[in-house]
């Protein structure tokens, strides 16, 4: 029996009947009871210009995450290098982990994760930009962060180091990744179709490092869970409706389930909510069972990282709670149990 470890990627969703302070007040009162149930992480994602997402400053979000809880691990799911010089992140995550020892996790990404002009407002230049300077400013970063006497060291520095993750949606971070010997966390709730190959990539990149003796990948997917099929799907619906305005480039705040379910989709938008709906996790606890039992045998996952979507407090909490139940109710079946 296969046990295989939980852990939460949050946004910090913002409604539009909300606003900021609700919404990172929701992350927080997420990340304690995510830490109750026993998931293993809970990581929160830099993103820019986007209305619908608080979680802009991980660094920031996640000093106070910590401060609130005191086991689950807390991190970047991730910080997204292009936009920072690698000495204000050995910074900010050198003081994270020294205030935290042993509970923070630095997960890296090379995407600017935000459009042109707001990457060039982050870095006031198009320098660093490019995705080809990212392993030399990933070198740079950890040799930063570990104290190496020959690069500038950045100040505090921890006893030791955060744990250092890539991200990816493909097989360049995935190939870095097994070549550093790093733990590898790909994006599937939004690259569903690469998961496999970039998985692939990795393991077989992989080299043994001062990290990890063996690859450890871990599988981000976007699940919602509900009593029903029913109302599961109700409350998916605003997340689809706010990456459709996004992908439009009119991004919006999370609309409510009843404004979603108002809004009359065209058949070129519900042909895209159904591909997107490829590779989720949605409905009641034994679909999502289901769902999640068969992506870890596909992929062969070390840990999953769920994400989820949803407007109401309330059904966000109760959709993290049904999944951490899985393993105590055995709805994972005699092959796989999901343990957290």
């Amino acid at each position: 029996m296969k046990h295989v470890p939980l852990s939460i990627l949050d946004l910090a969703p913002v409604s539009s009947k909300g606003d900021t302070t609700e919404a990172l007040r929701n992350t927080a009162e997420l990340a304690r009871r995510a830490e109750s149930w026993g998931y293993h992480r809970f990581w929160v994602a830099e993103h820019h210009n986007m209305p619908a997402i608080a979680s802009s400053s991980p660094a920031v979000l996640l000093a106070h995450l910590a401060a609130v809880t005191s086991t689950i691990r807390v991190g970047s799911g991730g910080v997204m290098l292009p936009n920072h010089a690698p000495l204000v992140v050995a910074e900010q995550f050198g003081t994270l982990e020294s205030l935290h020892p042993g509970r923070i996790d630095l997960g890296i990404g090379r995407a600017p994760g935000t459009d042109q002009r707001t990457a060039l407002a982050l870095r006031r230049t198009m320098q660093g930009l490019s995705a080809e300077d990212f392993p030399a400013e990933l070198a740079e970063l950890i040799s930063m962060l570990a104290g190496d006497p020959a690069r500038l060291q950045a100040v505090p520095t921890a006893a030791a180091l955060p744990q250092v993750w890539l991200l990816g949606s493909s097989d360049f971070s995935a190939r870095l990744a097994g070549l550093l010997g790093l733990p590898f966390s790909f994006a599937h709730h939004f690259s569903a179709a690469y998961t496999e190959p970039a998985l692939e990539v990795y393991r077989r990149s992989f080299r043994p490092s001062q990290w990890l003796d063996e690859p450890y990948a871990m599988v981000a997917v976007s699940a919602t869970c509900a009593d029903t099929d029913e109302r599961a799907e109700y409350l998916a619906k605003p997340g689809w409706l706010a990456f459709l305005r996004l992908r439009a480039g009119a991004p919006i705040r999370l609309p409510s389930p009843e404004e979603a379910a108002g809004y009359e989709f065209s058949p070129a938008e519900r042909a895209f909510v159904e591909q997107r709906k490829v590779g989720q996790a949605l409905g009641s606890a034994r679909t999502v069972a289901g769902q999640l039992e068969e992506l870890l045998g596909r992929t062969g996952a070390d840990e999953l990282m769920i994400t989820t979507q949803i407007y109401d407090l309330e059904d966000r909490l109760r959709s993290y709670q049904l999944i951490a139940e899985l393993s105590e109710r055995q709805a994972l079946g005699q092959t796989l149990c999901l343990s957290v």
